[in-house]
């Protein structure tokens, strides 16, 4: 930074100057979260991630461990307590005491949030913080130095998903993804066969379209068709996500993506979806981006599968694409 009167001042006003950077990085690090739809604040996020490792904890045990002062852990496990992530009981031994540990959405989110937002967060302050050398004020002028060159909400987005069309070249990729899901809980019926041995002809070719989602590091890892169905009618299908990215979110920054499209391209009035029941995570997924159960189009569609037995429309009310 020029003209950096904290920097000119040096150690005595080093409080101010690491105050100053702890709320730089804070800010982009919610600004990652926010990128993939999580709601926790990243200040939440050392007591959350203290009660996986060493928890259960009173609020002096969490305290200790993170090095902070009490009242600053009430009012995070307060904020937990209402999100339904922890739970808090009385200690058995001193009821002025509450004991804290994650439920089981708790636990579930924080691997969530662990694949996905942390480790590309750590990434891109490995990368700030990468071959560092001299004092420790010449390293905090280092740091920002670099910061001011890319933030590291940019660094963090150059590791993010991304949306890839289809090209002729992916046919083999939708196949391999989509196959690996259907033979994993079902059985790959003739009509799966049908298109995922050619997607060009029985989706492309009829005005339909093909979006995949591609991780950092993994290559392609998502994909997902919208097919015309006739009488106006769209269905969302063949939608999967490689093993490799779970936890990434990748189902659901692709799923949006999808979505978006079909509103953009004025598919989304009579946009729905055939299922089974055993899809419990993917019908969740459907659910919150504004899919509704509807038998009418179980009784329209439910018959170009065996396994199905779960058909949903979409609701344009119902979603949000924030």
């Amino acid at each position: 930074m020029k003209n950096d009167m904290l920097d000119e001042m040096g150690s005595l006003l080093l409080g101010s100057r690491l105050k100053r950077l702890a709320e730089r990085l804070q800010a982009d690090a919610a600004t990652i979260h926010r990128d993939v739809g999580e709601t926790m604040q990243p200040g939440l996020c050392g007591l959350f991630a203290a009660l996986d490792r060493r928890g259960p904890l009173t609020v002096n045990q969490a305290a200790h461990a993170l090095g902070v002062r009490q009242p600053s852990v009430t009012r995070a496990a307060n904020d937990l307590v209402k999100m339904g992530v922890v739970e808090a009981e009385p200690d058995g031994q001193d009821k002025r005491q509450r004991n804290l540990r994650l439920t089981d959405q708790g636990t579930m989110l924080l691997r969530e949030l662990e694949d996905g937002v942390w480790h590309r967060t750590r990434e891109a302050m490995d990368e700030v913080l990468d071959g560092l050398s001299g004092s420790f004020l010449d390293q905090i002028s280092a740091i920002e130095a670099r910061l001011d060159e890319r933030s590291l909400l940019e660094r963090a987005r150059a590791r993010a998903l991304e949306i890839v069309p289809y090209t002729p070249d992916l046919a083999e990729v939708f196949g391999r993804i989509n196959r690996e899901w259907i033979e994993a809980m079902f059985v790959l019926e003739d009509h799966d066969r049908e298109v995922l041995a050619d997607p060009q002809r029985h989706i492309i070719d009829k005005g339909g379209e093909i979006l995949f989602v591609r991780s950092p590091g993994l290559g392609i890892v998502g994909a997902c068709a919208l097919c015309p169905a006739g009488d106006g009618y769209t269905e969302l299908t063949k939608m999967g996500v490689t093993k490799s990215a779970r936890g990434q979110k990748a189902g659901e920054f692709l799923l949006r993506a999808v979505i978006d499209h079909a509103v953009q391209s004025g598919a989304s009035d009579k946009l729905f979806l055939v299922t089974n029941s055993k899809c419990a995570a993917a019908i969740h997924l459907y659910e919150k981006l504004g899919f509704r159960h509807d038998d009418s189009i179980r009784e329209l569609f439910g018959h170009c599968y065996d396994r199905c037995n779960v058909a949903m429309r979409f609701e344009a009310a119902d979603y949000s694409a924030a």
